[in-house]
């Protein structure tokens, strides 16, 4: 007999006044005796862990025969079935539920009436899946630190509201068949500051990534296998250039973000962009580089193939990116640099015309 298979046969003899119960990683197959522990006698049970077991049991049933003054209930990697009843016992104290890869199913209930304190909800990767839209009072639950409801068939929208979760530091809603818009309030979770992961990919969005997701600070940002390539012409510039998110899983895709666009934008920073006589349209969110000034695109791929910046107020060092801009064949660039710039662009750019002053400060 394991020592957690000992401490259980004894615990329920001995834990009138037992606040902590970690029975994970055995081979239970039942918690159908936890229904004795709801008791006027127990009321002290605080936490509880399940997890990684093989429990087959109605979740339903699990529920209504919780201790009701529980803070941390952990049961994930077992086999819980059923819907989660669309009445939950009033937990006021419950601040952690996870019950992600089970095979629950149905539709997700409300959770702020019967939850209020809740920080951590995860309920992901269920072999069944919830179906239907999120809740709405989800979005109202302000204490959300951490909400996870990855890996079902989940519908709907992720709507404004989404920006009152001002403490979230995880949102995953990753695999699932939402659609729809992004909401520019993305930009309003964690306070902008302490979201750290954002995973909304494999669903079906679609429209335009707003400005507001690559402002926030630190977080990543993953949004593959959606449809903005459909929709969209390019990604938010801020965004594909991770100047504040910690890191954006499309930053490498050529229609989100095309490379010619973040070679310019590095040419701008590094040749002080701010201080040009003429910098219109450069390093706008969204406008097409070949509309930025003096520059010139051909072909449907919107290759740069001309670059004329003269007599514009450039200054500074010239980007090494430049020799990303492979297409190119004139390069206007009379101005003062740092730097001879021919020696950036061999050989990886063929160039009929070049024009660069070489005087030196």
């Amino acid at each position: 007999m394991s020592r957690k298979t000992s401490y259980v046969e004894n615990w329920k003899h001995k834990s009138h006044h037992q606040k902590y119960a970690d029975f994970s990683s055995n081979n239970f197959t039942s918690m159908r005796r936890f229904a004795q522990y709801k008791a006027s006698s127990f009321q002290t049970l605080r936490f509880c862990d399940v997890s990684n077991n093989a429990i087959q049991q109605d979740a339903a049933d699990l529920l209504e025969n919780t201790p009701p003054k529980i803070k941390q209930f952990i049961a994930f990697n077992n086999q819980f079935y059923g819907s989660l009843p669309a009445s939950l016992n009033n937990l006021p104290k419950l601040r952690q539920f996870e019950m992600a890869s089970n095979a629950l199913s149905g539709s997700l209930p409300d959770f702020t009436e019967s939850f209020a304190a809740l920080q951590e909800l995860d309920l992901s990767n269920q072999t069944k899946g919830f179906t239907g839209p999120i809740p709405e009072d989800v979005w109202s639950s302000l204490s959300l630190k951490i909400l996870n409801l990855a890996g079902s068939m989940l519908t709907g929208t992720i709507p404004s509201l989404v920006g009152n979760l001002a403490v979230l530091e995880v949102l995953d809603l990753s695999n699932n068949l939402l659609k729809g818009s992004l909401p520019s309030e993305l930009g309003l979770l964690g306070g902008g500051a302490s979201l750290k992961r954002l995973d909304l990919s494999n669903n079906a969005f679609t429209g335009v990534i707003p400005i507001q997701v690559g402002q926030l600070r630190g977080a990543s940002v993953l949004l593959k296998d959606n449809r903005f390539q459909i929709t969209s012409n390019t990604a938010p510039l801020n965004l594909c250039l991770e100047r504040e998110v910690k890191e954006f899983d499309l930053a490498d895709d050529t229609i989100l973000c095309p490379p010619e666009r973040n070679a310019l934008s590095n040419l701008y920073d590094s040749a002080k962009g701010a201080e040009w006589t003429n910098g219109s349209l450069w390093l706008d969110e969204y406008a097409s580089y070949c509309d930025w000034k003096g520059v010139t695109c051909e072909d449907d791929m919107n290759h740069v193939v001309k670059l004329n910046l003269t007599n514009n107020g450039l200054s500074g060092r010239l980007s090494e990116s430049i020799g990303n801009l492979t297409f190119m064949k004139e390069l206007d660039l009379c101005d003062i640099f740092l730097v001879p710039a021919e020696k950036l662009l061999a050989p990886r750019v063929r160039i009929h015309v070049v024009r660069i002053d070489k005087r030196k400060h």
